[in-house]
């Protein structure tokens, strides 16, 4: 989520009365915003994505919840130590939250472990471990619309009989200090991106927001009056039609099983009925298609832990399978691979097939990726039902990603079209028309130039490094890891850093490049390739030779606060994974916005912003989709490009000399190794198309008014990258909910009677 004072100060409409107030108390507002702490309550993109979607939810006016984990410790915070990273743990509250509000009123129940009885009356789950779960709310305001959300995050509680209840009463403080062990479980996110790893504390967090949402909803359906009872019994058949709840990729999956629990077990719905309510309350969104992120967990463990969860997912596969056979008579091997559950060394549930068998819609995050998901991940599953399958490209919203982090270029664009736009980014269109409006030109690129100078000194403050501002900043920030192709980067710098040691005198385009991000801990090519580019950096910022034509900085602890400093600054947007591998991405829609020009692969949402914008106005270079799977065919060999490469020989070759490295020669061994012999994302097969695509960049640098009508190209077609738009389409064709852009009257004012009505029912 970021921090909160600023954002909630702009969507109110009081930042400039604040600003100020705290003036004329002697303060500088600024310098009080830079005391909040970030929540980071999440890795990477999955999470921010989430923060865009409430704040647009608020904006666009719909009855929206987001659920998630209070984590007492978020995403790690980054030390760059001797070049390494090092993690801290993140404490967030240390000095407390002013944002939350702890609700005890509202606190549930959640089990774990025991047994299932079955008998006449059903399935029973007895003997558990109970938690739990304490809500805190924290306030989304929308934009300038009076509508405040909320987002419930849940923190574990042990009850207080914990421990005490059997037996134990022998050591009264062994029980008590015994509270934390069920109190760990909202105590630290997982900080893996696009990597599962299969803990029974990651899957206890799974399930304890599921089950802790699932009564909270459940619990305001019936006292709402849908809910309506029917002498003692709910009834139920209304459910989907008042609750959507969509489920941000697999991590809770969970939630199909138990909500089928809640109907079949509890509420005592016939298995149909409950299956055919559950199928239309939920929707999957799929965020990657890399195998090493798929959710796959162990039958034992679930066994363990969620006995009667297990019973109901071998239930619905069992019927699953049974319509698949009936379809696809004598074909097993389609069973195998569309079954629920993986036959194997270890039995695992693949989460992502819950999901769809479980979901009335499935979609992807950008229209590439869409494709991806139902013509090569599931293609199976989309041969069967196609009209599940979806696109909802991501988006972000303009209210913290441009208003909040670039008030210069916000202004600028206000002072053209009009302040409209904030809330319909597809107004940004009418920025064409200034293209060749010579003042316009001049005053983008020196907003540009402001925002650079004041970065730039915040750069020479934390790094002690001096900055040449009019040098293009050349920006690669993300999480790290090999599917980003940090590595790829790297070997241009040292390619521009050769060339300007060859030839000294010849005219070289400054470059300040920056790149950022958190390698997961266990993730050992991840913390080398942030090793290699701080041993690089080394060497070309103390290089005489190079003076300030070139110099590299690895920007430590990158999280949203940090973001918002950096991608304001920037000139040069790198978004080079290799294709087909990154589903969406949303900082390239964020740079784009800023008017950053990009360079990239024809990769996730990269596509959809050259079609914006026209692909003469991105530097895309490299192979597509269908070239990497040719390759894949043929079998990719990175020698070969070594061989041929002269330029990229003789960067590899440092590396492993040890050239950046002279006190460990062997040090980047591992990472030399992985290029040559198992590189699943192909550097070597990019690099010569990544450079020449550089040289075009640096050519364009050089005739600044050519580059920034490029730069008003790219803002104009933003548009369609706000998370509002996003936003409009789930609410439409995946939950059948209205937006509505009525202002609610501030509480000040009186209301007309009927006012309070709820349009359309609830999305959750």
């Amino acid at each position: 989520m970021g921090r909160t004072l600023q954002n909630t100060m702009i969507n109110l409409g009081l930042q400039n009365a604040c600003d100020e107030a705290v003036y004329q108390l002697g303060l500088d507002m600024e310098e009080l915003e830079e005391i909040e702490e970030d929540a980071g309550l999440g890795n990477g993109g999955l999470g921010r994505l989430a923060a865009c979607f409430l704040d647009s939810m608020a904006t666009l006016g719909l009855a929206a919840y987001g659920y998630g984990i209070r984590y007492e410790y978020g995403i790690f915070n980054q030390k760059i130590r001797d070049g390494w990273q090092v993690e801290e743990a993140d404490d967030w509250l240390r000095h407390g939250n002013p944002w939350e509000k702890a609700r005890p009123e509202y606190m549930l129940p959640v089990h774990f472990y025991g047994r299932v009885e079955h008998s006449a009356s059903g399935a029973k789950w007895i003997d558990t471990q109970v938690v739990l779960a304490l809500p805190y709310d924290t306030p989304v305001p929308g934009y300038m619309n009076n509508t405040v959300n909320t987002m419930r995050l849940w923190s574990a509680r042990a009850p207080n009989d914990f421990n005490l209840r059997d037996f134990n009463v022998g050591d009264y403080i062994q029980a008590v200090l015994d509270r934390n062990l069920a109190e760990n479980i909202s105590r630290v996110l997982y900080p893996n991106d696009n990597f599962f790893e299969g803990k029974e504390l990651r899957l206890k967090q799974e399930y304890f927001v599921v089950a802790a949402t699932l009564q909270d909803i459940i619990r305001r359906f019936k006292a709402s009056k849908f809910g309506s009872t029917d002498s003692v019994r709910t009834v139920f058949d209304s459910f989907p039609d008042q609750v959507a709840i969509q489920l941000n990729d697999t991590h809770p999956a969970m939630a199909i099983p138990e909500l089928m629990r809640i109907f079949v077990d509890i509420e005592k719905l016939p298995w149909d009925k409950a299956w055919d309510i559950t199928k239309r309350t939920f929707a999957y969104t799929n965020h990657t298609v890399l195998p090493e992120a798929l959710e796959r967990w162990p039958v034992d463990l679930v066994e363990k832990l969620l006995p009667r969860h297990l019973q109901i997912i071998y239930e619905i596969n069992q019927r699953h399978l049974d319509h698949i056979a009936s379809l696809f008579p004598n074909d097993v091997d389609r069973l195998r691979r569309m079954s629920l559950i993986e036959e194997g060394d270890t039995k695992r549930i693949n989460m992502a097939h819950l999901c769809i068998v479980g979901s009335h819609a499935v979609n992807g995050v950008a229209k590439i990726h869409s494709e991806i998901v139902k013509t090569q991940v599931f293609e199976d599953f989309a041969a069967l039902e196609p009209e599940k399958f979806q696109n909802k490209t991501n988006g972000i919203t303009p209210r913290r990603w441009l208003l909040l982090c670039n008030p210069g270029l916000a202004e600028l664009i206000a002072e053209k079209i009009g302040e409209d736009y904030v809330r319909d980014l597809s107004q940004l269109t009418k920025l064409h028309k200034f293209v060749d409006d010579d003042l316009f030109i001049r005053e983008v690129a020196k907003v540009k130039q402001e925002n650079k100078v004041k970065f730039a000194l915040y750069l020479e403050k934390e790094y002690k490094v001096k900055i040449n501002p009019s040098s293009m900043f050349d920006v690669h920030v993300k999480r790290i890891h090999e599917y980003k192709r940090q590595l790829m980067n790297c070997l241009h710098i040292i390619t521009m850093y050769n060339r300007i040691r060859r030839d000294p005198a010849k005219l070289f385009v400054p470059r300040t490049v920056i790149i950022g991000g958190k390698a997961a801990p266990g993730y050992h090519m991840a913390k080398m390739i942030i090793k290699l580019i701080n041993a690089v950096a080394q060497v070309v910022n103390n290089d005489p030779m190079v003076g300030s034509k070139l110099k590299v900085i690895f920007l430590e602890n990158y999280r949203v606060s940090l973001a918002e400093k950096v991608i304001p600054a920037t000139d040069l947007s790198e978004q080079i994974s290799t294709a087909g591998t990154e589903a969406s991405g949303t900082g390239n829609m964020k740079f784009m916005l800023n008017g950053a020009l990009t360079i990239g692969t024809m990769d996730g949402a990269n596509v959809e912003m050259a079609e914006e914008a026209g692909e003469e106005n991105l530097f895309i270079f490299g192979m597509r989709v269908e070239d990497v799977t040719e390759l894949d065919r043929k079998g990719y060999n990175a020698q070969l490009y070594y061989d041929r490469l002269p330029e990229l020989k003789q960067a590899v070759d440092q590396i492993k000399s040890g050239f950046f490295s002279p006190k460990d020669p062997n040090l980047f061994n591992d990472v030399v190794n992985m290029l040559f012999h198992h590189d699943r994302f192909k550097v070597f097969a990019d690099y010569e198309a990544y450079v020449k695509c550089q040289e075009k960049v640096s050519e364009l640098y050089l005739n600044s008014k050519a580059w920034t009508k490029m730069v008003i190209r790219n803002i104009a077609a933003a548009g369609k990258f706000s998370s509002d738009r996003t936003i409009k389409e789930y609410a439409r064709d995946i939950w059948h909910v209205e937006p509505s852009d009525l202002k609610i009257p501030p509480p000040n004012e009186p209301r007309e009677a009927g006012q309070d009505k709820t349009p359309n029912g609830t999305a959750a």
